[in-house]
């Protein structure tokens, strides 16, 4: 039986795509270049179909009424790119260990992965914490613009085939494989998941006071989707959430040269305040 709304034949048109690009990158700060048109056709589709609607125009009416908030989300979730996976850019483990044996005593170590997508830099934290300190004395907070991807990493279970990057000591010690429904999968230890905590958070917006200060934040692969006034502005803020000697940590192909006033380089891709 053939639908009566076609949607996989609806084009974008130029006019939507460019309204769709600034709503983007005001709702999230992301710029979205123009070789983005597919992405956002394919994958704002399903919500042309879910609402049974035959143009993109009557889909952007629907995500900029003020009472459709829930819909704005929706949105935010599906062009929000989440790219990620156990102990991306392996240096960056190496200089928190280090920076975690010279910490002050009696004081807890706190990491803030700022854009922790469905949780696999967070987890690989995690690991290294607890490698270093047991499981006591420290603490992750994770945040992210899309609630799609929290819902993912507060559930701390993965395909069983990522746990190949993850190193052998730790997988053993760390990681338990899923049985029976489970099987295929493989999970987080609880020990690990009691020092994590999660909040929804839109980093070009006010951030809550109550997140307190940190010795490393980690925002990595994400100032590549912003431009340079957005990267200016979350990197400033994000300073005032580091602790005097605490680091932002950000992409190796990414930089801060010429972009902010708050933080100067120590090595490459490891910030401090001024």
């Amino acid at each position: 039986m053939q639908s009566a709304i076609q949607t996989d034949l609806v084009q974008l048109s130029d006019e939507e795509f460019a309204e769709f690009q600034r709503l983007i990158h005001q709702w999230a700060g992301i710029h979205m270049n123009d070789t983005k048109k597919a992405l956002i056709t394919g994958r704002l589709l399903k919500r042309l179909r879910h609402h049974a609607l035959s143009s993109y125009s009557e889909y952007l009416k629907i995500v900029k009424a003020p009472e459709n908030r829930e819909e704005r989300q929706i949105m935010i979730n599906l062009l929000t790119t989440n790219e990620t996976y156990f102990f991306r850019e392996p240096k960056h483990f190496d200089w928190l260990r280090t920076k975690i044996r010279a910490r002050r005593a009696g004081e807890k170590f706190r990491v803030w992965s700022a854009a922790c997508s469905s949780g696999e830099e967070i987890y690989s934290l995690a690991m290294v914490l607890a490698d270093e300190m047991g499981f006591d004395g420290w603490e992750i907070v994770g945040s992210d613009i899309s609630e799609r991807m929290l819902s993912v990493a507060l559930e701390a279970a993965y395909p069983l085939e990522e746990v190949q990057q993850i190193p052998e000591g730790y997988r053993k010690r760390f990681c338990l494989k899923g049985i029976q429904e489970s099987a295929g999968t493989f999970c987080i230890r609880p020990e690990l998941l009691r020092q994590v905590h999660f909040y929804h958070l839109n980093l070009i917006e006010t951030l809550p006071a109550e997140l307190g200060k940190f010795d490393a934040i980690f925002l990595r692969n994400v100032m590549i989707y912003f431009d340079k006034e957005t990267r200016k502005q979350v990197t400033d803020h994000l300073a005032g959430f580091l602790r005097a000697d605490g680091n932002l940590v950000i992409g190796h192909a990414e930089s801060l040269h010429g972009i902010s006033e708050c933080l100067v380089s120590v090595q490459p891709t490891i910030y401090a305040r001024k």
